[in-house]
Formats: structure tokens, C-alpha cells, sequence
């Protein structure tokens, strides 16, 4: 019997979305323009990274290929291997928005077919009734930011506020989200998620995706920094995903970072976290090693998104794609005869594009294994069909958004 890996590059789009202008992305591509910069000499950082984007392991399992049969070009400074390991295929979302839980839940066989709820640009992203609502359902003196704005930014900007006042600091972004920062000694990380847990409870009316804690430590706006335990509080699917139709079928869901907190917990055996994408890597390992047959690991690496995309940094993100790239021969050592490799994405974050937000593109799927056919699997309509090929691997029912690709 087999078992499943879906590990998930966090924002990792390749370009091409063909409905890219509907969400102000026309022309984004992760993938492409970070590959352009680092051509440029753009992305070298001292004792970083230098040169061309180097991804020989990725190639080799088609990601290039995959680029170019969605934007179109070979990625600069990047070759075509002439020989490809993996199946290989892009993949288009048909969910509404560019969320974090639109692209994981679609991946999972279960797109988002109804409209997000979101908070408005301006001067106060949230309303004075909802600031009071909150305010008194939690007992806080008040709230600091109640704006658009990156977290890092929000964090140097009100984080000795916060801790003079014990105001927690609120903000939010393009995507359907309220983000809480607190500091975890001041006010406390056991009291900012009871926060965050009521205010997940205030916003299901508004149909908000998530609301994420975001604890931080430091003296000052010189060294506040956040912390590896950040908790996201979403609301559920709207219909049982691959994960709770396998756990029916009596396999294991081992789920590695913030994976269950983007199900909501649903259709979770085991939960893993870590901080950072090489502690998430090891994790990784570590679960493969304890994986049964029957069952599926499901891990995000998130550094991609949250440190790089977001904060719109080339070489960054180069260099965690290049380290992640190197280690990726850890994983083909762990795999028995009959398993199934997936690498994909959930949306783009194109670290080249304006704003901070996530962009509207297309995702490699990358799929290899001692028994997988290689070579390319076209173009699918749906993340949903990257989940039916985990159900058909491991013999569970299909769903009804989805087909398998191989």
C-alpha cells in the first residue's frame, strides 16, 4: 500500500493566470522575476547568494519546463534539463481571491466558489462599532493600527505603544484576514490567542478567512521580532477536503506547520510545528520516517510567503528556494517503492510586484516517485486535481471537483 507527500512552497506561483487582470496581477510571476532579477545581478546579497537562480533538483523534476508552459519563456539565466525525473503540469486556481485557505482547501479537492469577506482601504480598516465589539468582548483598553499594512512594518511602527498600553495591535491586508501582534512577555501569548479566539467567534458573520496571532519579542522597535508561534484561526471548509475523506477511509493526516490551522483542525491526525523552513524540512523527515502506509504528510513551507514574498525580497527568497532545492534529495531517500511526491503552491507573492500582497498566478506541480511516470501532465483547470491524484494514489473515493492527473 503507498502513502502521499503534498508539501506545499508557500506562494511559489510560476506566472500565467488567466485571469491575472481581475485581480490587478496581469504580468506577475514568482518564479520568472525573481529568476530575471538574480540574471541581473539584483539578486546577490553578501554572504548570501550570488548569481543566476540555481535550482538543478527542482528542474530536473520539470519546474522550468512547467514555467515555461505557463509564462511562456525559459526562465532567465536558467537552462531546460534535458532530462526530467517527474510528471509535471501547472495548475490553475478556480477558487475566488488569492487566500492562503482559497489555494490549500482547492489543493485538497475542495475549491472556494463564494465571495471572501474583506476589510476596506483608508484611513481605519476596521469600523468603530467593530473596534468597540472587540474591545469589550476581549477586555482591552483599546487597539493600535487598525490599518492595511505588512506586519513587520505594523510591529516597528506601534510595537512600544502596544507595550506601554497593552493595546493589542490590529491589522489587516488584501487578503480576508484580521491580524492581531502582541508581545509575548508583556501581554501575554496565552492571552493574545484567547483574543484572537473570540475575535475569530465576532467575525464569522463577516466571513473572514482568518485571524492570525502574531506574537513578537524585543525591547524595542530596533529589535522587536516575531516569533514561531504564530497560530491562524480559520474558518472551516464548507465541505468535507481529501483530508477528512482519507481519515474516513482510515489513513493518517500528519500535518507539518500551519496546515491544521488552515483546515481548522479538520481531518488532522497528527500536528507538527516548527519555525522556519529548514526546522520545517527536518520536521518533515521525521514524519516521513513515521508515516504509515495508507497515509499522507501534508507540510507548508512558509518562509517563502511570510519572510520573502511579502516583504518583497528577491534575493531572499532566491536563496531560500536554492536551499530548499538542495536538500530536496532528502526526501527521494526516504521514499519506499509505491509513494508519491507532490511539490506546489497555493498562490504567488511575486516579490517584484507592487504592493505586499499576495499576486494571482499559476503553480507547478511537481510529482515524482519510484513508480510515477515522468514527463508533462498539461495544464489543470483546478488545484483540486493535485488532491484527487493524493486520493487515487492511496485508493480512497474520488471527490466531485477534481481528476487524478497521472
Amino acid at each position: 500500500m503507498a502513502r502521499a507527500f503534498l508539501f506545499v512552497l508557500d506562494s511559489f506561483g510560476i506566472g500565467g493566470a488567466p485571469d491575472a487582470d481581475s485581480y490587478g496581477d496581469m504580468g506577475a510571476d514568482t518564479l520568472g522575476h525573481i529568476a530575471e532579477f538574480c540574471a541581473a545581478g539584483l539578486g546577490d546579497r553578501q554572504d548570501l547568494r550570488e548569481g543566476s537562480l540555481n535550482l538543478p533538483n527542482l528542474g530536473s523534476l520539470g519546474l522550468l519546463h512547467a514555467h515555461q508552459m505557463s509564462a511562456g519563456i525559459v526562465a532567465a539565466g536558467m537552462q531546460l534539463p534535458k532530462k526530467i525525473i517527474g510528471s509535471y503540469a501547472v495548475a490553475r486556481e478556480m477558487s475566488r481571491g488569492k487566500d492562503t485557505p482559497s489555494g490549500h482547501w482547492e489543493i485538497a479537492g475542495t475549491p472556494v466558489m463564494f465571495d471572501w469577506g474583506y476589510f476596506p482601504q483608508g484611513e481605519e480598516a476596521f469600523s468603530p462599532e467593530l473596534v468597540a465589539e472587540i474591545c469589550a468582548a476581549c477586555e482591552l483598553p483599546g487597539i493600535l493600527g487598525n490599518c492595511h499594512a505588512s506586519g513587520t512594518e505594523v510591529i516597528a511602527r506601534f510595537g512600544e505603544e502596544h507595550v506601554w498600553t497593552g493595546k493589542p495591535i490590529c491589522y489587516t491586508s488584501s487578503d480576508s484576514v484580521f491580524q492581531i501582534a502582541a508581545h509575548e512577555k508583556s501581554f501575554g501569548l496565552d492571552r493574545l490567542i484567547a483574543v484572537c479566539e473570540k475575535v475569530r467567534t465576532i467575525l464569522d458573520s463577516l466571513n473572514i478567512g482568518r485571524v492570525i496571532a502574531r506574537p513578537f519579542v524585543g525591547t524595542s522597535r530596533e529589535n522587536f521580532e516575531r516569533t514561531g508561534n504564530r497560530r491562524d484561526f480559520s474558518i472551516p471548509p464548507p465541505e468535507p477536503t481529501l483530508l477528512d475523506r482519507l481519515v474516513d477511509a482510515g489513513g493518517s493526516v500528519h500535518a507539518v506547520g500551519k496546515i491544521a490551522d488552515i483546515f481548522a483542525h479538520q481531518g488532522i491526525s497528527t500536528l507538527t510545528k516548527a519555525n522556519g523552513n529548514m526546522a520545517l524540512f527536518d520536521a518533515t523527515l521525521e514524519t516521513m520516517d513515521k508515516a504509515d502506509e495508507g497515509d499522507l504528510v501534508f507540510t507548508n513551507f512558509v518562509d517563502f510567503d511570510m519572510l520573502y514574498g511579502h516583504r518583497r525580497d528577491v534575493p531572499g527568497y532566491a536563496a531560500a528556494l536554492e536551499a530548499f532545492d538542495r536538500r530536496l534529495p532528502e526526501i527521494a531517500r526516504r521514499m519506499r517503492p509505491d509513494d508519491l511526491v507532490i511539490l506546489t503552491a497555493d498562490h504567488g507573492c511575486d516579490p517584484t510586484w507592487r504592493g505586499t500582497d499576495h499576486t494571482r498566478e499559476t503553480v507547478p506541480v511537481l510529482a515524482f516517485g519510484p513508480a510515477i511516470p515522468t514527463g508533462p501532465a498539461g495544464v489543470l483547470k483546478t488545484f483540486a486535481d493535485i488532491g484527487e491524484t493524493v486520493a487515487a494514489h492511496l485508493t480512497i473515493g474520488r471527490g466531485k471537483h477534481g481528476r487524478s492527473f497521472l
